[in-house]
């Protein structure tokens, strides 16, 4: 290149464009060292916390990205006018830093709810509180997240002028859109209050043993439109938020896993009861399932032919109980059938007739 060519316009605006190039690729590589250092020192800041510690191990992935956008972003706003195809540059990389922030968002959120889940573990005996912490952690954080993707798609579309022209063109007819748009979302918008109402409220829990429509089991999970109830054969009862709000079910564990079971059976008239009470106390004594609260039996029906019993037995969880009344039934069936078998309910029928003696005969 001549002396004259250098000198020239063209010239000057290669050398800085070149300039700009190198400034970026600086930047990039300023920006992930910064990124690796910081990374050491907050991992070895929040070691002992495990909230923190989550959300600095989510947030390394969106940060490792979105650093060298920030400095390319600086770069592009200090850089010359001439500059080939700036403004899309300058908008190319406003979206992808929109996204890195979005998605920083939601790793933070996710990391500090999986935190503070893992500080109240369910695998311990009353875990009720933990339950609560937990329900109310993943209801939260996931309305969080809606509301962070939301937002950031919404600044995303706002960056194209065209959908902000769109937008302005709209809000002749917002009334008929919006009422439209509103019938259209009714049933998310409806899942999300529904989402806080249970959040805040907690008729329902992770773990907590609900009866829905005839069926047992846990919630599994609890997720931003529906609950998840793990049925006692290992089906899943999938049930929308907002059926929980506008419908009853009962709740076994609302207050405490702790609940009283029944067994029933029927005996005949002649049967003694004291037998059957010592028998179902000493079962219950050697069973591991009863936590020392109640064992009593009781006669709550007389009929024509027999008698029922009822026995109510505790335990300190639903999945115990029905272990401790299956373990006692089985004991006071094997006692009547061993020392009592003629105490086991009888149909009973009288048959007369005239006979040649003109005395009747009886049969039982």
């Amino acid at each position: 290149m001549s002396f004259l060519e250098m000198g020239s316009p063209t010239a000057w605006a290669n050398d800085s464009s070149l300039y700009v190039l190198l400034f970026a690729a600086g930047a990039i590589v300023l920006a992930l060292l910064v990124h690796a250092v910081g990374a050491v020192v907050l991992r070895r800041l929040t070691a002992s916390n495990p909230v923190a510690a989550r959300a600095v191990q989510h947030a390394r992935a969106p940060t490792r990205l979105l650093l060298p956008l920030i400095a390319l972003q600086a770069v592009w706003e200090s850089a010359p006018d001439d500059f080939p195809q700036i403004a899309t540059v300058q908008h190319a990389t406003s979206l992808l830093l929109l996204l890195a922030l979005t998605w920083l968002g939601l790793r933070v959120a996710r990391g500090v709810a999986q935190g503070i889940i893992s500080m109240h573990p369910l695998d311990v005996a009353d875990n009720l509180n933990a339950r609560r912490i937990h329900t109310q952690t993943r209801t939260l954080s996931r309305i969080v997240m809606v509301v962070l993707l939301l937002t950031g798609l919404a600044l995303m579309l706002m960056t194209f002028p065209g959908a902000r022209q769109f937008g302005a063109s709209l809000l002749a007819s917002a009334g008929v859109l919006g009422l439209v748009a509103g019938i259209a979302a009714r049933p998310i918008f409806s899942n999300l209050i529904a989402g806080m109402q249970i959040a805040l409220a907690q008729p329902i829990r992770i773990d907590d043993v609900l009866v829905v429509q005839g069926e047992w089991g846990r919630v599994e999970d609890i997720t931003g439109t529906y609950v998840v109830l793990k049925i006692w054969d290992e089906r899943r009862l999938i049930i929308p938020l907002q059926w929980f709000i506008e419908n009853p079910f009962q709740n076994w564990t609302h207050t405490s896993a702790s609940i009283i079971g029944t067994v029933y059976f029927w005996v005949d008239y002649r049967m003694p009861l004291e037998p059957l009470r010592g028998e179902a106390q000493r079962v219950c004594e050697a069973a591991p399932e009863w936590d020392r609260r109640l064992c009593k039996l009781q006669v709550v029906e007389a009929g024509e032919r027999s008698i029922q019993l009822r026995l109510l037995v505790s335990s300190a969880s639903s999945g115990q109980n029905w272990d401790l009344r299956c373990k006692v039934r089985e004991a006071l069936v094997d006692l009547m059938q061993r020392e009592y078998p003629r105490h086991l309910p009888l149909m009973r029928a009288e048959l007369a007739e005239m006979v040649t003696s003109g005395k009747p005969a009886t049969a039982q």
